[in-house]
């Protein structure tokens, strides 16, 4: 099929599936199962402290990201930490996958539009696209559906701990300071309860390299009332149990 032109350059779609360069260059043979986290420093942390290894790195333009070898329950896992934000987040994504990654579990922290409690839970089931990386991947719609094996996986991992979580739809933007007031109400009229920047594009390279990707997100700060924003804590208290969690979710997923 070629390319679907349009109006707007954001809903322009090539169903090519070869680009101009490639990512990677299939020389990386990197575990299959991999860990990709928006958790600060946390990854580094936990590499060093279980004898993880430094395999390689990603080059931005700004910056190194490393990106290790480590044993969960004596399985190889390929763990690395992820910018926020969707187009850097999938460029990084398309680096793993070109290394010979196939199945990945994402974790971050999310805004709540809905009265949830800080550190609580989240699975997203759907994503809605509003970021531009998505429409690189797949034709243009207005939400997601995320991989039922790597859903399956985390919901697995968080009830071997007994540990309660909620099934989420999730808008992700590209505008962290634009959720004005209008806009908070009209994506909570149409069924989303969190807010995050990277899953509708993951799950959409995801798709379109043929892997399994799902993410398991925790409750940080509010816009449950957009009068009222709070920051809270920021869930900085679920960060290590979210990584602890996400690395035994990797483990049973299944290849779609």
């Amino acid at each position: 099929m070629p390319l679907v032109k349009h109006d707007y350059p954001v809903l322009e779609y090539d169903t090519a599936s070869k680009a101009v360069f490639q990512p990677g260059n299939g020389k990386k043979h990197f575990p299959k199962k991999a860990v990709f986290a928006f958790l600060g420093d946390e990854v580094e942390k936990y590499a060093h402290a279980h004898s993880g290894i430094q395999i390689d790195e990603f080059e931005s333009a700004t910056k190194l990201y490393p990106i290790y070898e480590c044993f969960h329950n004596q399985e190889r896992i390929c763990l690395c930490p992820a910018p926020v934000g969707s187009a850097a987040a999938v460029q990084i994504l398309e680096y793993l996958i070109a290394g010979g990654v196939t199945e990945i579990i994402s974790v971050g922290s999310c805004g709540v539009l809905e009265d949830i409690p800080e550190n609580r839970f989240l699975i997203p089931v759907s994503a809605l696209r509003d970021e531009g990386t998505s429409y690189h991947y797949l034709p243009p719609s207005r939400d997601i559906k995320i991989s039922t094996a790597g859903i399956s996986a985390i919901k697995f991992a968080l009830n071997q701990k007994k540990i309660p979580y909620l099934e989420v739809k999730t808008w992700t933007t590209d505008g962290f300071y634009r959720e004005t007031v209008e806009m908070v109400q009209y994506r909570k009229e149409e069924g989303c309860q969190v807010v995050e920047m990277e899953c509708s594009a993951l799950a959409a390279c995801a798709k379109f390299r043929k892997v399994t990707w799902a993410m398991l997100l925790f409750s940080a700060d509010t816009l449950a009332d957009p009068h009222k924003y709070q920051e809270r804590e920021w869930g900085k208290t679920s960060i290590s149990i979210a990584l602890e969690l996400a690395l035994d979710a990797v483990l049973s997923v299944v290849e779609e």
